[in-house]
């Protein structure tokens, strides 16, 4: 396609306290051969401003956003999407680094089929090249709030070499046109982080519109380095919010299912496993996140 007839895309990705690992990512961006984006930096109130040394690197097509406060993934999102021009939105994480075509395949499904809404690439690990985290996610289980990404830690034999509909776009990178944007809204601010693509991916489908594998399409991640493995916060939101996830997508006989599930195996499973292990404050912390939803009365479908 001419330079000219490309639709305009903005990149957004998300900054805290990480000006070296955006820097990585602005850096791969170099090698994109496509033409026609922005790329929108959005700070998330960072302890060091970044704009200095990502304004040194002199990155292709770059802004420095400044939120003076910390959004989270989802409401910072929203705040770089409010702010773009493109025709069509690739939300991606800060810790990837991007491959020379990746552009052009996430945009090329949206060409064969206008009721696609969504693409996501597949996703590998950057230190583990050959290793797939990500070719498309299975159905969420609504009477446990589960799912898995297929493929995950299987190595890349060309096993999932086929585009597909897939049940869910992955937060680390996916790509929405402007027009499911318009129609069904941005990622839920209440979830702040994890669980929103999901949500919002839902809501998305419910819309009409489908959520698209492009399979030829690849992308690097540094699996989480925003946030460990075993961060007390991370346990928190993830509890909370595959909680809040089924109380705003499911309907009564599934929830109630799901809440003896939870009640009576997963968090005596939980507690049992962190205590074994002495991590106490994640244990505080899952519990938290269980207890929130006892008390909060914020699960607004919108």
């Amino acid at each position: 396609m001419p330079p000219g007839e490309e639709p305009f895309i903005s990149i957004i990705t998300l900054n805290y306290n990480q000006q070296e690992i955006t820097c990585e990512f602005l850096a791969s961006s170099r090698k994109l051969n496509y033409s026609n984006y922005e790329i929108l930096v959005c700070d998330m109130a960072s302890d060091t401003d970044p704009t200095p040394l990502i304004l040194a690197g002199n990155y292709p097509k770059t802004k420095v956003l400044l939120s003076k406060e910390n959004l989270g993934f989802a409401g910072g999102n929203n705040w770089g999407m409010r702010q773009a021009k493109g025709d069509y939105i690739f939300i991606v994480n800060n810790d990837t680094e991007v491959t020379p075509d990746l552009l052009t395949h996430l945009l090329e499904p949206f060409y064969q089929d206008n009721t696609i809404g969504v693409t996501s690439p597949m996703i590998k690990f950057f230190f583990q090249p050959v290793t797939i985290q990500y070719a498309g996610f299975n159905r969420m289980n609504h009477f446990t709030g589960r799912t898995s990404a297929i493929g995950e830690m299987q190595a890349d034999t060309g096993q999932y070499n086929i585009a597909h509909e897939t049940f869910g776009a992955h937060g680390c990178a996916m790509m929405v046109k402007r027009e499911v944007i318009e129609k069904t809204g941005m990622f839920p601010e209440l979830f702040f982080l994890y669980y929103e693509e999901w949500d919002w991916s839902a809501r998305i489908r419910k819309a009409g519109y489908k959520i698209w594998y492009a399979a030829n399409a690849i992308i690097y991640h540094k699996e989480s380095m925003t946030v460990g493995k075993a961060n007390p916060i991370k346990v928190f939101y993830l509890t909370r919010n595959r909680i809040l996830y089924m109380r705003r997508n499911t309907n009564w006989f599934q929830q109630t299912v799901f809440f003896l599930f939870f009640i009576f195996f997963a968090i005596p499973l939980h507690v049992v496993d962190y205590f074994r292990k002495g991590e106490f404050k994640q244990m505080k912390y899952f519990l938290k996140g269980f207890v929130w939803n006892l008390y909060s009365s914020k699960y607004s479908k919108m």
